[in-house]
């Protein structure tokens, strides 16, 4: 494992067997593919194991049939839901969640919770269990203030965005965000609650909360999945959607950096009860386009957006930077190189 434990033994073994619910997803995706990487073997979850077939395919063509197994949980909301799939693992990279940004909080934040809630009472069975990471976002930290002095650390939770998830209805379609992040802080203050309120605690819990991701797309098949579309489909229609000019000026992170942070909460032994903050360089939609007009300077493109302004916030990103050294990297992967590899399946 290129990693760099300080002469210290792995927090679970090297070649043991980790959970990743969500794995088809982008995010999730990666983690496995880190993991795998690293020398471990992956179970991971899907809804339907029909459509997570591809998943399968891809990583046992990369690492070998015996390295990567798939599983069905088809609602995570069920009680016992993760029982057969925690059976037998040493960690676990909870990624999967609801996605579908309806602004009734009641069809979303309860769900999440429930789930989160799942995966850890399951994970707590097992006494093979000895790390649990939970995919948070910066979401559940703060939300995009484009042209606002601010500063985020790990100490922080969107309350703001809590309050207007849960304001009475009715549901209007600009509440979405909100409710999506209030299902983040919501799940997340959670799993702290549950893993403080075991006595003794039955693993590490850590968190990854990481901003807008762009990198890497594993698969086609993940083309029509959240952030890893938007680049890719300006690419390709020479527009930019009115829908993506709803995300504001904000943070992002390379996707394989924020895999790689889940795997350093996993097996780092000094990293316990942390909310490991990804957030590498702040961006805005002309920034994207400034670096797609480098890759092709006669592509048709669109204009810069007038007004979009910037993110001026402060983060603390101390500890996310170091954990990326122990893997051997200089620190966080650049914003040019983040675009250009999000469009590696359509270049």
């Amino acid at each position: 494992m290129n990693y760099d434990l300080r002469g210290k033994k792995p927090a679970i073994p090297i070649g043991s067997l980790v959970l990743v619910t969500g794995i088809n997803g982008y995010i999730g995706s990666h983690v496995a593919d880190q993991l795998l990487q690293a020398g471990f073997r992956v179970r991971g979850t899907v809804r339907d194991e029909t459509k997570g077939a591809w998943v399968k395919d891809m990583f046992a063509g990369k690492y070998g049939e015996n390295r990567i197994e798939i599983v069905s949980v088809a609602d995570m909301r069920q009680a016992g839901a993760f029982d057969e799939a925690c059976k037998g693992v040493s960690g676990v990279a909870h990624v999967a969640s609801d996605v579908s940004f309806s602004p009734d909080p009641n069809q979303i934040v309860p769900g999440v919770i429930a789930g989160a809630l799942n995966v850890a009472s399951a994970a707590a069975k097992q006494a093979s269990v000895k790390r649990f990471v939970y995919t948070s976002s910066s979401i559940a930290l703060a939300g995009a203030k484009p042209d606002v002095k601010y500063h985020v650390d790990a100490s922080q939770w969107n309350e703001e965005a809590v309050a207007v998830a849960w304001a009475p209805p009715p549901y209007t379609p600009n509440r979405a965000l909100d409710v999506y992040a209030a299902s983040k802080v919501q799940a997340e203050q959670a799993l702290w609650k549950y893993a403080t309120e075991q006595k003794p605690p039955p693993y590490v819990l850590n968190t990854v909360n990481p901003n807008f991701n762009l990198g890497t797309v594993l698969s086609d098949k993940q083309l029509g999945s959240t952030t890893a579309a938007v680049v890719p489909a300006i690419w390709r229609s020479g527009e930019l959607p009115a829908q993506f000019t709803a995300f504001l000026p904000q943070w992002m992170v390379d996707v394989q950096d924020a895999a790689r942070l889940h795997v350093a909460a996993l097996v780092d032994p000094d990293v316990q009860g942390q909310r490991i903050l990804a957030y590498a360089f702040p961006f805005n939609w002309n920034d994207v386009l400034a670096c797609l007009r480098k890759l092709d300077p006669g592509r048709k493109l669109p204009d810069d957006v007038e007004g979009l302004g910037h993110d001026i916030g402060t983060i603390d990103t101390e500890l996310g930077e170091e954990l990326l050294r122990r893997f051997g990297r200089e620190g966080w992967t650049s914003f040019e190189e983040s675009v250009r590899e999000n469009l590696g399946l359509v270049l």
